[in-house]
């Protein structure tokens, strides 16, 4: 801040450096754009691994089915109850030209809870249903001994 003592119009003169304001706020920039990209979206789950995966298709648009590994599951990261999934799933798929439901099951899930959906499924006619893996590291030979 400064200020004006003296002089003929006698007054205090007082303005803002606003230097160290825009200092902050690139410092709070830059902590946010590092931040964003960490940030998870959605249920947190340990996808199994497959030898013949696909492109993964995009999700933004797909009814997602979670199954975390304790037994919960998700429509779309919303959280529902197990009785209520088929009816869940039913509704997302309401104003869906494709009827595609995507089952991301963590690895630990029980494979009994992701067969009973598929079944549950099945029953009111959702035959369009894909698993979600993630592809399989492929081995690396171990290096050989030699002179």
């Amino acid at each position: 801040m400064a200020m004006d003592i003296g002089g003929a119009k006698g007054g205090l003169k007082a303005d803002i450096n606003v230097t160290p304001l825009v200092d902050v706020m690139l410092v709070l920039l830059i902590i946010m754009m590092l931040i964003a990209p960490m940030l998870q979206q959605g249920v947190p789950v340990t996808l199994p691994k497959a030898d013949n995966t696909n492109d993964k298709p995009e999700t933004q648009d797909q009814t997602v089915l979670h199954i975390d590994r304790f037994g919960a599951f998700f429509v779309n990261s919303l959280p529902v109850r197990e009785s209520e999934v088929v009816s869940s799933i039913q509704r997302a798929l309401e104003d869906k030209t494709e009827k595609i439901v995507l089952i991301k099951g963590d690895v630990d899930a029980s494979y009994g809870k992701v067969m009973q959906v598929m079944d549950d499924l099945r029953e009111v006619q959702i035959e369009n249903v894909g698993l979600i893996t993630d592809p399989k590291t492929p081995l690396t030979p171990a290096p050989r001994g030699g002179n």
